[in-house]
């Protein structure tokens, strides 16, 4: 009990000590009352910052951070380097934001999940792009769906490199055949920010409908996403004339 009443009377102190507290404690209790809108894009990071920086003064680090990477999303999902060589970011507060960016990202991915469908062009377009535009590695994502052309499963299929990923059309169609999905969308990334489709990326996709055209399986569409902007492949034409129901 002397011990407990000891540590009480220490982390008071600690608080007293810290020219900080007040300030902090003013900041959470805007958040409670106010939420997100209730904060500028620098309070709401330094508030962030607050479990993993527990003794200094987070407000100057915030704003160093916005300044560097503009937005808290691509901060977020900045590279481990490109954090560390800002003044002030330690391995603990790269870590953090690697966990944050492995829950936002599975957030996105059940809240999508749960509701996108291909009429929504929109939602779907943006669902892609949470998957793929902060990597920066190109990766190959499959949206499988059902009938009504709603959404069964997501799934990388491949992860490459910085210019290219190998793409297997066989793997795809096993994957779409146990999965009892009707149609297919192909999705991958351009690290480089552009999102115009190479002539392989044409290539390949022409493969892997003239092999779910032998299943019945249609491919609605390609989507290529980068920092830049994103493109359809459809949309773009580049679609072979021979691609079933479509």
């Amino acid at each position: 009990m002397m011990r407990t009443a000891l540590k009480n009377m220490n982390e008071t102190k600690d608080q007293d000590d810290n020219p900080r507290h007040g300030h902090r404690q003013r900041l959470k209790q805007r958040f409670i009352k106010g939420g997100r809108t209730a904060l500028s894009d620098y309070e709401l990071l330094e508030l962030f910052l607050f479990s993993v920086v527990p003794r200094r003064d987070t407000k100057p680090l915030a704003k160093l951070l916005l300044k560097r990477f503009g937005t808290i999303s691509e901060m977020i999902a900045a590279k481990e380097e490109d954090l560390l060589n800002v003044a002030g970011v330690g391995e603990a507060i790269v870590q953090h934001f690697s966990i944050c960016a492995a829950v936002m990202q599975q957030v996105a991915e059940e809240k999508f999940e749960r509701r996108i469908t291909l009429s929504n062009t929109s939602e779907l377009r943006n669902y892609c792009r949470q998957l793929l535009v902060h990597q920066d590695i190109e990766n190959f994502w499959v949206l499988f769906l059902n009938k009504k052309v709603q959404l069964i499963k997501s799934e990388k299929m491949q992860q490459g490199t910085i210019t290219q990923t190998p793409v297997f059309p066989r793997e795809i169609i096993k994957r779409a055949v146990q999965l009892s999905a009707s149609g297919i969308i192909l999705v991958h990334n351009h690290p480089s920010g552009d999102p115009s489709p190479s002539q392989n990326d044409v290539t390949m996709t022409h493969k892997i409908i003239e092999m779910a055209n032998t299943m019945d399986i249609i491919v609605h569409d390609h989507f290529i996403i980068a920092r830049d902007g994103d493109c359809s492949l459809k949309a773009l034409r580049l679609f072979p004339s021979k691609n079933k129901k479509l």
